[in-house]
């Protein structure tokens, strides 16, 4: 086989979207949000278990009805450089918006972390989907759609020049300090940045930070087939992930580039229990757990501006809000509201329609979540998958009983071949442009 499973951790303490009911269970400590030994842990079960990565998402705006984790929780990079001394092999992937952070920032935070990690840094490109985060940063709106990714791309571009600002042998010389002729400046002169450059910091042993990427409009796919080499793809169902992967493998070698280096990871939450009976039992009180109509009701507003829809009626017709998804959640407004339009659904309808009850495809006991993910991994509808657990022995579970029979059949590894996470991923390392 010349393709190879992929398993990153996505680690969201006291619940994410949809676990609105995870901070009540007596496994999480209430502060796992904000303690970093809960984060470290995790990061160490994981990298015992050999995955590919530990995953940080982020958001920079809240109402009180946001899940619980988005309420209270640490900025990544600082999270990450605090997990990467207590970690050696695990890729370390931190979300940072291209809209609300100067590329000179993003290329030395990230190339710190870089350093730091002995190479195993990545950043996860998002250009903000709350519209109130504007508010935040003295601008009185969010930017439209096509500004906002025309940003990020130039973002990544002098980024990514920034970070070639040392040829990696500048400080070679053991007769001086540096090789002046071995420091580039930029220069750069776009739409949305002129910088100047050079960066003070040289690049780690992978040469630069791998660059993730999320995102289903028809401008994030886009985007992500031109710079992504790591994705974090929806899910869904088994049929709409093969065609989420072909569509940006599709896009990718269109644009010259080669498919087997842009690597999907698809978003999953497996439940593993003793037998497949118990783990649907226990998928089942997940659901129970975690359905609160009044904060899902709260958290359909993230997609049309943080909308408070509690002051409608809930056996009312959907109310006509597709104009405030504009230049927020404009792919998943627009599906909520064509869906509720062909379907005639209340909004009580369309909340309860939007959260049923959907048992993850991972679901059984060890061998069934086994069996699962390499039909996923084979059928190609994905390369590798984003994790998420509720509790850290959830993790554990997984790690001891799920990933050695991945290995049996010879889709995961059985131990670190490399250092960096271009290496765990096989990926190339980047050329320095000034060293060609």
């Amino acid at each position: 086989m010349t393709r190879s499973l992929h398993l990153a951790v996505s680690a969201y303490g006291v619940g994410g979207p949809g676990q609105h009911g995870l901070w009540k269970d007596p496994r999480v400590p209430k502060n796992a949000s904000i303690d970093i030994q809960h984060y470290i842990r995790q990061a160490q079960i994981a990298e015992q278990a050999l995955f590919d990565a530990f995953f940080i998402v982020d958001s920079q705006f809240i109402t009180p009805d946001y899940p619980s984790h988005y309420l209270n929780r640490l900025e990544p990079l600082t999270l990450l450089s605090a997990v990467a001394t207590h970690t050696s092999r695990i890729g370390l992937v931190a979300t940072a918006s291209s809209t609300y952070n100067s590329p000179f920032n993003l290329a030395r935070r990230f190339a710190s972390l870089d350093l730091i990690s002995q190479g195993r840094a990545a950043w996860n490109v998002v250009t903000s989907f709350d519209t109130g985060t504007s508010r935040n940063y003295g601008l009185d709106e969010h930017l439209d759609y096509a500004t906002r990714y025309g940003r990020a791309l130039e973002a990544v571009q002098v980024v990514r020049g920034l970070w070639d600002s040392y040829e990696d042998d500048a400080f070679a010389d053991p007769e001086r300090f540096l090789d002046a002729t071995k420091l580039h400046t930029l220069n750069h002169h776009g739409e949305h940045f002129d910088v100047a450059g050079p960066l003070n910091i040289s690049r780690s042993p992978q040469g630069q930070p791998v660059i993730f990427q999320a995102g289903v409009s028809e401008e994030g796919r886009n985007l992500a087939a031109q710079v992504a080499e790591g994705i974090y793809a929806p899910g869904g169902s088994l049929t709409e992930a093969q065609a989420y992967f072909q569509d940006i493998k599709r896009r990718a070698a269109a644009l010259g580039r080669d498919p087997e280096h842009v690597l999907i990871f698809t978003g999953a939450s497996p439940v593993v229990a003793s037998t497949d009976e118990a783990a649907h039992r226990r998928s089942r009180e997940i659901y129970d757990e975690d359905n609160d109509f009044d904060r899902k009701l709260g958290f359909l507003g993230r997609s049309f501006g943080a909308y408070d829809f509690s002051q409608h009626d809930l056996d009312a017709p959907f109310p006509d809000v597709a104009h405030l998804s504009e230049k927020g959640g404009r792919t998943s407004g627009a599906a909520i509201v064509e869906r509720a339009a062909s379907e005639g659904l209340t909004l009580r309808q369309v909340v309860d329609t939007l959260t049923s009850y959907q048992p993850s495809p991972f679901t059984g006991d060890p061998s069934t979540v086994a069996d699962a993910i390499e039909h996923w991994f084979t059928a190609e509808a994905a390369d590798g998958l984003n994790l998420r657990f509720r509790a850290l022995e959830d993790l554990e579970r997984f790690a001891a009983d799920v990933v050695p029979l991945l290995q049996q059949r010879g889709l995961f590894r059985k131990e670190y071949e490399h250092e960096t996470l271009r290496g765990h991923l096989g990926l190339p390392i980047p050329e320095n442009r000034y060293a060609l």
